[in-house]
């Protein structure tokens, strides 16, 4: 594709400057990944509001883009050799903005596989797990008479907690001593467990002293702050 208008969800969602990264998001917690990671790298960026409250990530339009229907999604116009890519998956698009950048990552071989193995830990383990706790705990909890989907996510999520818990043990941050897209990805999911899906107190999450600190750490940043909200909401 040779340029912007190639791809149909930008036409979809035209561009006002078809020169910058083109991102189409919504400010959860798996959203948000991208937008603090291209505040923290200061990348010029448009953001579109995809809302799924509407399904707009099950239009064509989207699809095209990201065929799993998921937020976040991105175009580079200025992607690899200068042709212009389109990138989906939280994941994806974090290692590929470390890459174009060299930021966000340690620049060793070795500090950077423990970095994606930690990125790899919250896209495979804390993702997944924590959104089924939100979901049985507070979404379904009215809907479901048998105890074990919920005790099951509880129990996983704990877990997890734990083991990122002891992995922050005496560090600031989960790599090398280094704010990294670990981090950026992680993080939201934490905020998003105690405060969207008010687990805090079934959780233990005052148990966990070196996340909370952590989490305190990283939700002081300025790029943040900015990027948690966007894009805006609709009001």
């Amino acid at each position: 594709m040779s340029a912007l208008s190639d791809f149909p969800i930008a036409r979809h969602w035209p561009a006002s400057n078809d020169h910058v990264i083109q991102l189409y998001s919504y400010p959860t917690p798996n959203g948000v990944k991208a937008s603090i990671a291209l505040e923290e790298l200061g990348l010029p960026y448009e953001p579109h509001l995809v809302s799924i409250g509407a399904d707009d990530q099950k239009t064509p339009a989207f699809l095209s883009l990201n065929p799993n229907g998921k937020i976040p999604a991105l175009i580079d116009p200025d992607g690899p050799d200068g042709t212009p890519i389109g990138i989906f998956e939280s994941g994806a698009i974090l290692l590929y903005l470390t890459e174009k950048t060299g930021r966000l990552i340690p620049a060793d071989a070795a500090g950077r596989v423990e970095c994606i193995q930690w990125l790899f830990f919250q896209m495979a383990g804390v993702g997944p797990m924590f959104g089924q706790f939100g979901h049985f705990y507070k979404f379904a909890a009215d809907k479901i008479t048998d105890t074990y989907p919920t005790e099951r996510y509880t129990n996983e999520t704990k877990r997890l907690l734990k083991v990122l818990d002891q992995r922050l043990e005496g560090r600031q941050w989960l790599v090398a001593d280094m704010y990294t897209i670990a981090d950026i990805a992680t993080f939201p999911w934490v905020r998003t467990v105690r405060d969207f899906y008010d687990g805090g107190e079934v959780l233990g999450l005052d148990e966990f002293t070196n996340i909370a600190a952590w989490l305190a750490r990283c939700l002081e940043r300025p790029a943040v702050i900015k990027g948690s909200n966007i894009p805006a909401r609709p009001q």
